[in-house]
């Protein structure tokens, strides 16, 4: 395993009790509770967990909440649905109220949540087409002020805008985003949705999103950065249904996207289980199959994939998130791409990735404290409880600190 000093730090802590007396000589169990970095996946299902419970489905609740049940054992980070499209499929009725309780449903259970995307040329919303491209972009706007300004608390990261490099070339079909893309210019319009979504949430985290990871996207983003748009983060799509990227290609994008110094969040991540889709495929969407099944090679394969991958790009002090695009299988072009299989029963990968996280990266420790109280915790970066008896503390751990902590 690389070096991930990185990602952990010290706390030189006394324990008090709540007279103030110092827990001295007493035996302490820490145990780490959430973690710092963002271990990601697609939580679309827990929309759908929202609307069957809203609709009274026994049946369908009980197998989207043993599926979330499953997520949740693994992730502390959740991609939720906003394409326009599907969000808004008639003008003024929205997706509002059931993302809204996925998303306060993700938050209760300690669970970071990103928007995604406040604007895409695909997935986009049919009706806008009857407009100007002037009010098709004052619609886009007026959208990311809507939605950013009614999940601001709730969901404080955004996609703000997707696949950018090729928007303004996008010719499979004609959609009111490559419209206004194609007039105002790539730069133009990532500085106007990136603008509005910074003034209706200043403190929130929003990245541009591609699959490109070609010198265009690079172009691309020294364009941006030039004209002072408020990228907080990098995102790189990585569905590799064609084949893994493997380590070469994984050191090669880190080293081109670190150049600009910003944080690189892997945000959509496929591995799959099953035949390899055919190389020739240009376009990921025009292959389409009827079933894709899941192989015992293939998920042998895929576990030993997403370890390594995962390790590569955790070793890597600009990594803050990644995110594997779907929790189950026959999904997105009905790949094997799960940690689950579509009847939600579990895969190598999902207990490779388990213990990855929950073991190796985590830090669960039994220590001392001497005649004062003092103790000294090393450990991976995330929230931690410390208990001694009946006596508990929490303790937030990101950087190198010293800290009294009164148990109770």
């Amino acid at each position: 395993m690389g070096n991930l000093e990185h990602r952990k730090a010290t706390a030189k802590i006394k324990l008090v009790r709540k007279d103030g007396s110092a827990l001295a000589n007493q035996q302490v169990t820490v145990r780490q509770v959430s973690h710092q970095f963002l271990f990601g996946c697609g939580a679309f299902d827990s929309v759908a967990l929202m609307q069957a419970r809203k609709a009274g489905d026994e049946e369908k609740i009980a197998f989207l909440e043993d599926r979330m049940e499953k997520w949740l054992k693994l992730f502390n980070y959740g991609t939720l649905p906003f394409y326009w499209g599907r969000y808004e499929p008639v003008e003024g009725q929205t997706m509002e109220a059931p993302t809204m309780a996925a998303a306060k449903w993700l938050k209760d259970h300690g669970v970071t949540a990103k928007g995604h995307p406040l604007c895409w040329h695909t997935a986009c919303a049919d009706w806008l087409m009857q407009y100007s491209n002037e009010e098709i972009l004052k619609r886009q706007l007026k959208r990311i002020d809507r939605d950013v300004t009614a999940f601001r608390g709730v969901i404080d990261m955004w996609d703000v805008i997707n696949e950018v490099v090729i928007m303004p070339i996008f010719d499979k079909y004609d959609n009111a985003i490559t419209r206004i893309c194609q007039e105002k210019g790539r730069i133009q319009l990532v500085k106007a949705v990136f603008d509005e979504a910074k003034a209706m949430n200043p403190n929130a985290t929003l990245l541009i999103n591609d699959f490109n990871t070609s010198v265009s996207y690079e172009i691309l983003l020294e364009g941006l950065l030039e004209a002072g748009v408020p990228i907080s983060a990098i995102g790189i799509q990585s569905h590799q249904h064609q084949g893994y990227w493997g380590e070469e290609k994984l050191r090669n994008v880190l080293s081109r996207f670190s150049r600009f110094g910003l944080p690189i969040h892997f945000t959509e991540n496929t591995l799959i289980s099953g035949e390899i889709m055919p190389a020739h495929i240009v376009d990921l969407n025009d292959f389409q199959v009827d079933s894709w099944p899941s192989t015992p090679e293939g998920e042998a394969r895929q576990a030993k994939e997403i370890c390594e991958m995962y390790s590569i790009l955790f070793e890597h002090p600009l990594v803050q998130a990644i995110t594997t695009w779907d929790f189950t299988d026959d999904c997105w072009l009905h790949a094997p791409s799960g940690f689950l299989h579509s009847d939600n029963t579990i895969k190598p990968s999902y207990l490779a990735l388990q213990k990855l996280i929950h073991e190796d990266w985590s830090t669960n420790l039994t220590l001392q404290t001497d005649e004062n109280g003092m103790l000294t915790l090393e450990g991976f970066k995330g929230n931690y409880e410390l208990s001694s008896g009946d006596l508990k503390a929490a303790l937030e751990l990101t950087s190198d600190q010293s800290a009294t902590l009164t148990l109770a």
